[in-house]
């Protein structure tokens, strides 16, 4: 039976890999890097790969980092594509501890307040459609 833990895969033509945790993963998880330190390893490698293809004359060299470029940012873009769903996850319980945080504690207080709530609402109204417009 193969030993638990954590294994790392690497990707061809990127300095970057994927873990797949296993039961006894947080036995070697501390010398894991973490998914912001494999992205920042990945940007720093693709950088370096733009700036020796910037600094090649040979066009062989240059159709062959050309290619690698290709390759780590394909990878890379899947990668992220892939983690999407996390950094939804996370989105999401931020906005959701925000609206609660707003409707609990700051709409009581507000609505206690002698602000005119109707004209405040219609000149967020107008806000809104504002930006909405501007980002279309």
């Amino acid at each position: 039976m193969a030993k638990a833990g954590i294994h790392r895969i690497r990707l061809k033509g990127t300095a970057m890999g994927t873990t797949a945790k296993t039961p006894s993963a947080s036995k070697s998880h501390a010398k894991e890097k973490s998914a912001i330190d494999l992205l920042k390893a990945d940007h720093k490698k693709v950088t370096e790969l733009f700036s020796e293809y910037e600094q090649t004359h040979a066009m062989g060299k240059k159709k062959e980092l050309a290619a690698e470029i290709c390759s780590a940012l394909t990878v890379h873009a899947q990668v992220e594509e892939e983690m999407y769903d996390a950094k939804v996850k996370v989105l999401s319980e931020y906005v959701k501890h925000h609206v609660k945080e707003e409707e609990s504690e700051m709409f009581p207080k507000i609505k206690q307040s002698s602000l005119d709530l109707v004209e405040l609402g219609a000149r967020m109204a107008e806000r809104f459609e504002n930006l909405r417009v501007a980002r279309h």
